[in-house]
């Protein structure tokens, strides 16, 4: 019977795996450059997509400024007759 007051002993830990067969080794490197490629190539894709519907606007936009100044000289010239 064990009594309240006593202390079990501790085991110390021991190494039964050897610490070489657990790592990535080259596979695991592999797939994590694959992976870096990947999100590198889709923020680079992401970024040309931004960019290219930011280059619509400006043109939407300066090609009604260019409609409204047109429509306006229109107008100036049809009430000057």
């Amino acid at each position: 019977m064990i009594l309240f007051g006593e202390t079990t002993p501790m085991p110390t830990p021991s190494m039964t795996v050897d610490p070489n067969s657990v790592t990535p080794g080259f596979a695991g490197f592999a797939i994590i450059v694959i992976i870096v490629a990947a999100v590198v190539l889709l923020i680079w894709d992401m970024n040309r997509r931004i960019r290219k519907v930011r280059y619509r606007e400006e043109v939407r936009e300066e090609l009604d400024a260019e409609e409204a100044a047109l429509r306006d000289r229109a107008d100036r010239d049809d009430d000057g007759r």
